[in-house]
């Protein structure tokens, strides 16, 4: 029995000092994939050629659109997300997919296993999670503004204890999403490719007949994993422009006094 795992993607070779490790070499190859079938997708719609496989991309596609409209408010929001979103839904899954290649630990290159899912390099989920934190910053900043954006965080705790505390909750909540979005793709994807793995070693001959099933499992919690990234970047980025700063709170407030200060005398046309 010939066990080897690796948390960690491993070196293949160096171009220049820099290490070229499997998962760098499956990302990119899973990158030129999602490039080149969206590409001939995009193409085929164009021409107004279609055949089954650009109906399915498509109908993919549109069914991420629509997503996106009912869980963003503002639709120029929605619109400017969208290739984020999008990229990221195929993005995770065509190199999730890529892991469920029969034999996956055969394939080696000095010594090293030539295929790694990139979903299962924690270098590619927390910067994926990074990039994914900071345009919802960047779009909250640019919908509410620099000072509405920062109040979720931070306020005068002499003035407002209560709201002091509640933004520190939520600068914990931001750096929690992450480390969420990062662990959770990283976990699921790592955990797949050892599952594939131990029941090829298990089953030994009888690999040919038990492993189809575990990789139609793995094909579809890849999926799931995709269309969960995809949901929560755009759930997080929902939550950050519909949030209402100090300064619309006190404008509803004012506007309540004022309303209640001048009834409507006996009388009067309504």
């Amino acid at each position: 029995m010939d066990l080897h795992i690796s948390m960690s993607a491993e070196t293949l070779f160096t171009i220049g000092g820099f290490p070229v490790t499997n998962a760098l070499l499956t990302g990119v190859l899973g990158g030129l994939l999602v490039i080149a079938i969206l590409w001939y997708v995009g193409g085929k719609v164009k021409r107004g050629k279609y055949n089954r496989f650009v109906g399915l991309v498509q109908w993919v596609f549109e069914g991420l659109l629509n997503q996106i409209d009912n869980v963003v408010p503002d639709k120029k929001i929605a619109r400017k997300i969208t290739p984020l979103a999008v990229t990221i839904f195929f993005v995770v899954l065509l190199n999730y997919w890529l892991s469920v290649i029969p034999g996956l630990e055969t394939i080696k290159f000095n010594g090293v296993p030539l295929i790694r899912s990139l979903a299962a390099d924690l270098n590619f989920t927390v910067g994926l999670a990074i990039i994914t934190i900071v345009t919802v910053q960047i779009y909250a900043i640019k919908y509410l503004g620099v000072f509405a954006n920062g109040a979720r965080y931070f306020r005068n705790p002499f003035k407002d204890p209560v709201g002091a505390f509640e933004g520190i909750l939520e600068l914990i909540g931001e750096v929690s999403r992450g480390a969420a979005l990062a662990l959770r793709l990283f976990g699921n994807a790592f955990a797949g490719e050892i599952l594939l793995i131990v029941i090829a070693i298990l089953t030994s001959y009888f690999a040919a007949v038990t492993l189809p099933f575990f990789m139609l499992f793995e094909l579809f919690i890849g999926f799931i994993q995709a269309y969960v990234f995809f949901v929560l970047t755009l759930i997080f980025t929902s939550l950050a422009v519909s949030h209402h700063g100090p300064e619309e709170h006190h404008e509803v407030e004012a506007a309540s006094k004022k309303t209640k200060a001048s009834p409507v005398k006996s009388g009067a046309k309504v």
